[in-house]
């Protein structure tokens, strides 16, 4: 069993950065570890995903490459998702997950935190 919870969303102007948290408890290592997001209206949609271990490859949405970062901590079991230059069209609740092989599709993914709210105000 695995269990994820995220932390560090909140209401910010564009152009700053936030940094989300996922601390991950159960039998995370060596799994994919990827952020969703899901605005007000649209679907759930890949952000960005780190397909092993720390320091392992990643992979993002077009539209936030150059501007997010993921990343993980193995020795604190926790995923984090560095925004930077936000824009309101980054506005959603973010989501993180891990599956046993990465995937853009959020159905290869069988455990979900409870998401985070970010708001960013033009």
């Amino acid at each position: 069993q695995v269990h994820l919870l995220e932390s560090g969303g909140g209401l910010v102007q564009a152009g700053d950065s936030l940094r989300l948290s996922c601390a991950a408890s159960g039998r995370t290592f060596s799994r994919a570890m990827a952020w969703f997001r899901q605005a007000p209206g649209k679907e759930r949609e890949f952000v960005a995903a780190l397909l092993a271990d720390a320091g392992g490859p990643t992979v993002y949405e077009e539209s936030v490459r150059g501007r997010f970062t993921i990343s993980r901590d193995n020795a604190k079991t926790t995923l984090y998702l560095q925004m930077n230059s936000l824009k309101p069209e980054d506005t959603a609740v973010y989501y993180c997950a891990t599956a046993s092989t990465w995937s853009r599709s959020q159905s290869a993914y069988n455990y979900w935190g409870q998401g985070t709210q970010v708001t960013v105000s033009s």
